[in-house]
């Protein structure tokens, strides 16, 4: 509760200021908008008949109400100290807003009428007891004055309770009518969609496009090598000299058979099918130039969501060996609720860039899972990249 209501730094009696004062406001916004319902009302009644003239009309009125029900959010973002409220709302929900925040204003208009009423109502009583002057004839004993007070603190406790219900209402309306509708809802997570079948596609052809690279500059020139080593031996008419060319061209073979099994194993480990999670990951950090220590894995993860784990993981300790400069890495995957956390920290000299071709691509290939990928890297290090994959 202290961290819903209080403010870094923020006393008490500081609070207790701000939201006398939010609910204040409050009473004032909430008659200027029951009003303005009101005469928006009998105004849309005159031009009822016409209806060129009702479009225009209600336009200008929801147009209007919006105006209106921002500037009551924003007195309750500031005053209430909850961001969510200056969401804005569209013509109909600022109705609504109004409407609703009506009833809750004028509340907190009675509840102050009290508060105030307590206050003078004490204050004389005080007076005329220290004055030694009657009240209503008679003289007020110590006693007596000592039972109203009593009574006048707990209903000052009463309405202090009443100050901070009407503060949490307004704050539950604004939340309420700032959560999008169904149709909000789906028409978001249609872009959503759309946007990450594009990534997709172009993570897709990226890869596409580093196999084509890797084969081309890596193993298509071994094979060359390897052609031309068999042909010289062949042509070669002395034994030690063909001897070595097919000494030559044996090692040109078997480096070229390494290289086939990297490109292999960057688009899919066998690993994965075979041994899980663990076994992929496990192979990633013998294979690492850095020492990577790797923690325990979970077990029972679906294919999808395990092969985006391990290619986030093995680009990332890819990267921390080419560029970082580290001398260890972390490897950290956990279920968290529903969903698989998987951290990668180095403690290299940090810079990472997010924007980055293999930071990127491993962005749009998470999002295509509903994930997220956050990369914490400052300057100087270290360096930390948690994935959030869902994994009920």
């Amino acid at each position: 509760m202290r961290e819903r209501w209080f403010r870094p730094g923020e006393t008490v009696a500081r609070r207790a200021v701000r939201l006398t004062a939010g609910v204040c406001l409050g009473a004032v916004t909430a008659v200027v908008g029951l009003a303005y319902l009101v005469g928006s009302g009998l105004l849309l009644a005159l031009v009822l008949p016409w209806p060129a003239a009702r479009r225009s009309t209600r336009w200008r009125v929801l147009a209007c109400a919006r105006r209106l029900a921002a500037v009551d959010q924003r007195r309750a973002a500031a005053l209430h100290g909850d961001p969510s409220a200056a969401a804005s709302l569209g013509g109909d929900r600022a109705l609504v807003y109004l409407a609703i925040r009506g009833p809750v204003g004028l509340l907190g208009a009675a509840v102050l009428m009290l508060l105030l009423y307590v206050v003078v109502s004490g204050a004389v009583l005080l007076w005329d007891w220290f004055n030694g002057r009657p009240t209503d004839g008679l003289t007020p004993s110590l006693l007596t004055v000592g039972a109203l007070l009593a009574g006048g603190v707990l209903t000052l406790f009463l309405i202090a309770q009443g100050i901070a219900g009407v503060a949490a209402m307004e704050r539950r309306l604004a939340r309420w009518l700032a959560e999008p509708t169904d149709r909000e809802h789906f028409q978001r997570r249609i872009a959503e969609l759309t946007a990450t079948r594009a990534d997709v596609v172009e993570a897709v052809n990226d890869e596409r496009r580093r196999i084509e690279r890797d084969l081309h500059d890596g193993v298509q020139q071994r094979l060359v090598a390897l052609g031309m080593l068999l042909g010289r031996a062949r042509r070669s008419h002395a034994p030690d000299r063909a001897e070595a060319l097919l000494r030559q061209a044996h090692e040109q073979s078997q480096q070229a058979l390494t290289e086939l099994r990297e490109v292999a194993w960057r688009i899919y480990p066998t690993a994965l099918d075979q041994g899980g999670l663990a076994a992929a990951l496990e192979t990633v950090a013998e294979r690492s130039s850095v020492p990577v220590r790797l923690g325990g894995v979970p077990d029972n993860l679906d294919p999808t969501t395990a092969a985006v784990a391990y290619f986030v993981v093995s680009e990332a300790v890819t990267n921390a060996a080419k560029h970082s400069g580290a001398d260890h890495v972390t490897i950290s995957v956990n279920r968290e609720g529903p969903r698989l956390v998987v951290r990668i920290h180095d403690n290299g000299i940090g810079g990472a860039d997010p924007h980055g071709s293999g930071l990127s691509g491993l962005t749009r290939r998470v999002a295509a899972l509903d994930g997220s990928l956050r990369v914490d890297s400052p300057p100087g290090g270290p360096t930390t990249i948690t994935t959030e994959l869902p994994c009920a």
